[in-house]
């Protein structure tokens, strides 16, 4: 099946259709790739903030907190 005739596929499901779709790509895309690719500025940036974590250098915050706030900030 051509790459053209997916999509015409795609765009006659349902939304929880499509959902599960997505779904499905993500597991297989997890299943195909042990490791997947990481810039190496992407590292640095996670190395350094974890290492901060570690040390009690990094301000945490809530899942509820930061939920109230986007809500709030995207009304």
């Amino acid at each position: 099946m051509r790459l053209e005739q997916i999509k015409e596929e795609i765009s006659g499901l349902g939304l929880s259709e499509k959902l599960l779709l997505v779904e499905d790509i993500w597991d297989s895309i997890a299943a195909d790739n042990l490791e997947i690719p990481m810039a190496a500025w992407q590292k640095n940036e996670l190395d350094k903030r974890y290492k901060e974590y570690r040390e009690g250098k990094l301000a945490l915050n809530n899942w509820e907190e930061v939920h109230k706030d986007l809500r709030e900030k995207y009304k």
